[in-house]
């Protein structure tokens, strides 16, 4: 509680301190333009509706004996939800959905939210993420890295049939057109839908029946690209690249910031980083009888944080969404003419076909089980037994 405390008030003081200068200066936020001296209005209100993910604290213990509080260790899994939770704005709202307090918001709004509670039988809790990193190596309670968030963000996706995203996470700093497709362009699932899965998915999002279902055509993408942009410190050479990113309109943003302390950035201006920081703790929220969430506790209404990109830590991970086919092929051809136009050092390398070296790529499938929803959820690593009966392969 002593830390707690202190954490909010560093926030609260950082907050006050952090309010954004005077400049003709853009500032990029998640692929949208603002000017301060013009609308900086609409820049705080871009801000405040994406979802804020920060530390909870008297939520279900973990796994039933575990904490019952996230403050000190989840920092990264909560940026993870922050980052997964704006790819499931753009899904069902659009990147210009805005969010007003105490205005009456979607039915989709509410679903997606949902999904992020602290509860057991919610598919993106901080009850979910912790137990699968175990499958990761990480221990409950055990701080992450960008790249474990990745993965365990992509297996817990395969049982998530309402947003059915496809979640493709780069490997070695390469990112493949053909296996993107393929994974994008993969046949629905037959009727014998793993009972597991749709019993989690119906608990998880308080639903009775799949609405959106399996469909054929090309399934959102959801893109993360795990990166080392140096050994101790950000290579220079990699600046531009970075912040180009943030100008895509695939843009979700980055997980970083320093070690043991995450944050996700959304954007920047000049050579600073603007980023939500969820180091603050919350007490725990739940939806109410008729599904709605109060949600005034998940939105930052304050000026952003930021910190100058050379105090980011190298160890970060890019995000972008493409809803559909179109979108990918968008980004690729950004990616070609603004990230790698430059021979020197590359953030990361797009080719268009499998390399030969490298394992076939299978994409990911739900395993087939006949246990509960909830027998699934308490044990991870019969769902880890599973993945390796079925050959389904993490890339």
């Amino acid at each position: 509680s002593v830390l707690s405390r202190y954490e909010n008030q560093i926030t609260i003081l950082s907050d006050y301190l952090e309010e954004f200068p005077e400049t003709d200066e853009p500032v990029w936020i998640l692929g949208r333009q603002h000017h301060l001296n013009t609308d900086k209005s609409k820049l705080l209100l871009d801000v405040s509706a994406r979802l804020w993910f920060t530390y909870r604290r008297k939520f279900s213990p973990i796994g039933g004996t575990g904490p019952s509080s996230d403050a000190g260790w989840g920092c990264m899994l909560r940026c993870g939800q922050m980052m997964l939770a704006q790819a499931l704005i753009c899904r069902h709202l659009g990147r210009d959905w805005q969010w007003e307090k105490h205005k009456k918001q979607p039915e989709e709004y509410h679903r997606i939210l949902r999904c992020f509670l602290d509860r057991k039988d919610c598919c993106y809790s901080i009850h979910q993420m912790a137990q699968m990193g175990v499958g990761e190596g990480k221990s409950i309670g055990e701080w992450f890295g960008p790249n474990t968030v990745a993965q365990v963000l992509k297996k817990l996706a395969l049982f998530d049939e309402w947003n059915s995203l496809a979640v493709y996470v780069s490997m070695d700093n390469t990112v493949v057109i053909e296996d993107i497709k393929k994974m994008c362009w993969s046949p629905a699932q037959g009727s014998g839908v793993a009972h597991s899965s749709a019993h989690l998915h119906r608990s998880a999002l308080g639903q009775n029946k799949n609405t959106a279902g399996w469909c054929p055509g090309w399934k959102p993408l959801l893109l993360i690209i795990p990166l080392r942009l140096g050994i101790n410190h950000i290579n220079p050479v990699y600046i531009d690249a970075f912040k180009e990113c943030f100008k895509m309109p695939q843009s979700l943003g980055a997980l970083g910031g320093k070690p043991n302390n995450a944050y996700y950035f959304i954007g920047f201006l000049g050579n600073e980083l603007i980023y939500l920081d969820p180091h603050t703790t919350q007490s725990f929220v739940d939806s109410e009888e008729n599904g709605i969430v109060d949600d005034e506790s998940f939105h930052c209404q304050q000026a952003p944080h930021r910190m100058k990109i050379m105090n980011l830590d190298p160890s970060v991970a890019l995000g972008f969404f493409c809803k559909e086919e179109c979108d990918f092929d968008n980004w690729c051809s950004l990616v070609q003419k603004e990230i790698l136009k430059q021979q020197s050092l590359r953030m990361f390398e797009l080719v268009q076909k499998h390399p030969p070296h490298w394992p076939p790529f299978i994409p990911p499938t739900k395993p087939e089980v006949t246990t509960t929803g909830a027998e699934l959820i308490e044990s991870t690593d019969k769902l880890f037994e599973l993945e390796e009966e079925f050959e389904i392969l993490s890339v």
